[in-house]
């Protein structure tokens, strides 16, 4: 397989995987800034900052709602934006489209340019709309991949991208709970930081899986071991690195060749796999979180060093 097919089937997963991922958390954006003294410490201002967007504005400005849909929902020149995601997306499909089956290729196309049709007022008053929908097309292109795709070396790679981007995202969204909206002292395991756990949790669609898991309590350690160390739930950090180890090692078998990268995740499961709820928070969360990160940012550069992405 050529390495710009395969370098396009990657970016096409990750980039509908983040569009998705920022929808996500406006969701969560949007739970939080509801909740008494939102206002004073600009949880806004947060989704902002986690996302790499905070160079849009002045290092003092106060972050509204209407910022974020205009920056992150339909700010076509921001690369981290539901648009531009959408579009970069679409736009590796279509350098693809035979790599695609029908449907794939119709769940990237139906619609894609809705969002041009929008301005800020009438997007912000559709929000709840928009960010449903584009979680519903990242959903049905699985649904098309999972039901109808070969399994062979171009399902990997879009596995592998999706599996990459989803654990960078739910990374992301514990720094925002944990760093950025760290809570103050006295209201550490109070009413409104359980409801910025939850928030985490309904974020990312796992809160009856983790009721499944733990119950009905709510506590950082039980929820931050669910979502980074959980290998049944498919949005955890760990259950993404068991499927890159996965789709790494059938691609070193269709080519019949390691390279760093193998070495790297396998390292990286081995890591995580031996931490435990408490490693994480006696190290602490903030600087977990962004190791992991880096390890991440690292592995997505040796994918493209061993697939010779341009």
């Amino acid at each position: 397989m050529l390495s710009r097919t395969a370098e396009n089937l990657f970016w096409l997963a990750r980039y509908l995987e983040r569009a998705e991922a920022t929808a996500r958390l406006i969701t969560m954006g949007q739970r939080m800034a509801i909740l008494p003294g939102a206002h004073h410490r600009e949880e806004w201002k947060s989704i902002i900052r986690v996302t790499g967007s905070q160079h849009l504005f002045d290092k003092d400005a106060v972050i509204r709602e209407s910022d974020v849909v205009e920056h992150l929902v339909l700010n076509g020149d921001n690369p981290v934006s539901i648009r531009s995601c959408l579009m970069k997306a679409r736009a590796n499909g279509k350098s693809v489209r035979t790599a695609l089956t029908q449907d794939m290729w119709e769940a990237l196309n139906e619609g894609w340019r809705n969002l041009e049709s929008y301005d800020v007022p009438q997007a912000r008053a559709q929000l709840a709309t928009i960010l449903d929908w584009v979680k519903q097309r990242a959903m049905i292109f699985r649904g098309a991949t999972e039901s109808g795709h070969l399994r062979d070396e171009r399902h990997d790679f879009i596995r592998a991208g999706c599996a990459l981007e989803r654990a960078q995202s739910v990374l992301r969204l514990l720094d925002v709970k944990y760093y950025v909206l760290l809570p103050e002292t006295d209201v550490v395991g109070g009413n409104r930081d359980h409801y910025q756990w939850q928030s985490v949790l309904y974020a990312l669609s796992g809160n009856r899986a983790y009721h499944h898991v733990y119950g009905g309590v709510y506590s950082p350690w039980q929820i931050t071991d669910f979502l980074m160390l959980n290998r049944r739930f498919p949005r955890s950090v760990l259950y993404c690195y068991d499927q890159l180890s996965y789709r790494l090692g059938r691609l070193a078998q269709w080519h019949g060749q390691r390279r760093e990268c193998h070495d790297s995740v396998e390292a990286m499961v081995s890591g995580l796999a031996a931490k435990t709820s408490g490693d994480i928070f006696r190290h602490g969360l903030h600087e977990t979180v962004q190791r992991t990160l880096s390890d991440s940012n690292r592995l997505g550069s040796e994918i493209a060093e061993a697939y010779h992405f341009a």
